[in-house]
């Protein structure tokens, strides 16, 4: 737990770092940073697919798989996003927050930097070795990206990316706390399935940087539990 606690503490610091800043950079610098950081968030989205979408064989020839179940999820968790009208529901909440605390920008700071740090196999894996062995090299290293990560955010976006350690902390820390149980099922073709679902939505955050593209991502968040679903039934029906 630990090592979850000190990426929260890496993220708060970045944030807090990145807004000094902030301060002094004019609005046409800002604008050609958020497109320079969106082409670096698309580059590290395209990368996680690839790397959890192709296998070398023992053949030697590179094999993909989980294209179709990754069509699935984002049709069916996107469509459960919009009926549950998730993004609205985290953007008037934030909308909230900007207007009692007069922050500028805090829903895209939050949305954008919880995103990028909450998802992909690094926070996984740290958190299941951190849980089971106390081992928390992983999360340290992670830690470390993650600081340069917000700090860059935060200078570009403001406010809210500091506030992007609570859902870290609690995503984490649950991970952590039940890695006994988790580690028997985060692993393998479902773990790669979970992050290339969460490597596509790191495309989209980054596509929302860089262009007039405005996918809502919240409402693709439970695109995430379609895999899970999808390998529970695999296996209690055994097919």
């Amino acid at each position: 737990m630990i090592g979850v606690l000190i990426n929260g503490a890496a993220v708060l610091f970045g944030g807090f770092i990145g807004l000094l800043f902030k301060k002094g950079i004019p609005e046409s610098i800002e604008k050609s940073m958020n497109k320079a950081l969106g082409l670096v968030v698309i580059i590290i989205g395209i990368n996680g697919v690839i790397s959890n979408m192709f296998r070398t064989q023992t053949d030697g020839v590179l094999h993909s798989s989980g294209e179709l179940l990754l069509v699935v999820s984002f049709t069916l968790g996107t469509l459960a996003g919009e009926i549950f009208k998730l993004d609205d529901k985290i953007n008037a909440f934030s909308n909230k927050i900007e207007h009692k605390f007069k922050i500028q920008g805090f829903t895209a700071g939050f949305i954008t930097a919880s995103s990028i740090c909450c998802i992909g196999a690094m926070g996984i894996i740290g958190s299941l070795t951190s849980g089971l062995t106390g081992d928390n090299s992983i999360l340290i290293t992670k830690s470390i990206l993650d600081l340069v990560i917000t700090i860059v955010l935060a200078a570009s976006l403001g406010f809210g990316v500091m506030f992007s350690c609570i859902p870290l902390v609690i995503y984490q820390g649950s991970i952590c706390l039940f890695a006994g149980f988790l580690s028997n099922i985060l692993v393998g073709e479902l773990l790669a399935q979970v992050c290339m679902v969460g490597f596509t939505l790191i495309i989209c955050v980054g596509l929302n940087l860089m262009t007039n593209i405005k996918f809502k991502t919240v409402n693709m968040l439970p695109s995430l539990l379609i895999p899970v679903i999808y390998y529970g039934i695999r296996t209690l029906f055994k097919f």
